[in-house]
């Protein structure tokens, strides 16, 4: 095999590892860390860290590590979360979500900088053109990639599936799902009820490990950038001053295009944060069981993938602004329903119709505000 066809491979492999983990992880936090609102107040640590770190660390980490020893030194972060969720605390949880929320954006731009340096090595090497070996490499990696939010949710709702302490939901309860949320920590739990500590720690303990595979993978099989190419990369990531950085951002501001994105980049985030974080605990959990989270969030990641490659090859005809109005009418008329709607057992496949629907338009604003 190709040596960087062989790189790339790694680096799929590792990131699908790593986050069948935290993906399936994060879906849970809400609902299994919901005392004082603990699971969200993690991931609004995390996500705050990592803006933070996305402005001044890569750059300074890149060059003075390399990309692979970035990567792995980043993958441990991932593996310091799902540690912290052993004994979740306000002493564990959140500083643990920080340290993620660091190491976040180092990894990936470590990742696309190796992607990026290994196909012009490639496209060079063989007189082929550098952005068409560029597209079939980061079309490797997302290909594989994409496939660990189906693992991950898998792994969440068949070892859950294993509790024997599952109960009746009454009617009593199931008005208390959905949009009036109104389940609390002296209501009589149903759905929302924690499972054992042992499945707990049965779920933890295989995150761990599919971390720590993904850091034994990129440390064993990872190939360090030649001397040639490790100039080249320090060329791409000449580090500037600390001032430097923080102006740069906000000059992009005087481009009145880059301030129209600011709204659809901070709505991608919310739209996220509310399946992840209020779905899944108000109304999968609250009137299903934490069980099924996987599985109705194996139907988001596998409709989201699906659409994310049929948004991506259509939009050269339809055109973005086509695209963006079908995913604001999709997502404004769940929305609605989910406000009108009472969650119900009895209405099981309305739960992954909902899941289905969001996984389409969060396709949309994937790929056409990042294109």
């Amino acid at each position: 095999m190709e040596r960087n066809l062989k790189n790339v491979l790694v680096i799929s492999f590792g990131f699908l590892l790593l986050f069948t983990a935290y993906g399936g992880l994060q879906n849970l936090q809400s609902s299994l860390h919901s005392e004082e609102g603990l699971g969200v107040a993690s991931l609004s640590a995390l996500y705050a860290a990592l803006i933070l770190s996305s402005m001044f660390l890569p750059p300074i980490l890149i060059k003075k590590l390399g990309c692979k020893w970035t990567i792995t030194g980043s993958m441990c972060c991932y593996i310091a979360f799902s540690l912290g969720n052993f004994y979740a605390s306000w002493y564990t949880l959140i500083p643990t979500s920080v340290i993620l929320g660091l190491g976040g954006a180092p990894l990936w731009s470590a990742k696309c900088t190796y992607l990026t340096i290994a196909s012009n090595s490639y496209a060079e090497k063989t007189g082929k053109n550098g952005k068409d070996i560029i597209n079939q490499y980061f079309g490797i990696f997302f290909l594989i990639f994409q496939s660990s939010g189906i693992w991950g949710n898998l792994i969440s709702s068949l070892v859950f599936s294993q509790a024997s302490n599952k109960v009746e939901i009454s009617e009593e309860n199931l008005a208390c799902c959905g949009a009036y949320d109104c389940i609390t920590d002296t209501t009589n739990t149903t759905g929302s009820a924690e499972p054992s500590n042992s499945l707990i720690y049965t779920l933890l303990g295989s995150y761990t490990a599919s971390g720590v595979l993904a850091v034994l993978l990129m440390v064993m099989f990872l190939d360090q950038l030649k001397s040639d190419q490790a100039e080249t990369e320090k060329e791409i990531l000449e580090t500037p001053t600390f001032w430097s950085t923080f102006l740069a951002t906000f000059q992009h501001l005087k481009d009145k295009r880059q301030c129209l994105l600011i709204p659809l980049t901070m709505y991608s985030g919310f739209e996220q944060g509310f399946l992840s974080g209020d779905y899944t605990k108000t109304y999968v959990t609250c009137a299903l069981g934490i069980h099924y989270i996987g599985y109705v969030m194996i139907c988001f990641s596998a409709v989201n993938s699906l659409s994310s490659l049929l948004f991506g090859k259509i939009s050269q005809f339809t055109g973005r602004k086509l695209l963006f109005a079908l995913a604001t009418v999709t997502n404004t008329s769940c929305i609605i329903a989910l406000l009108l709607w009472k969650p119900h057992p009895k209405q099981l496949a309305v739960f992954f119709v909902f899941s289905a629907l969001w996984g389409l338009s969060d396709a949309i604003w994937q790929t056409q505000t990042n294109g």
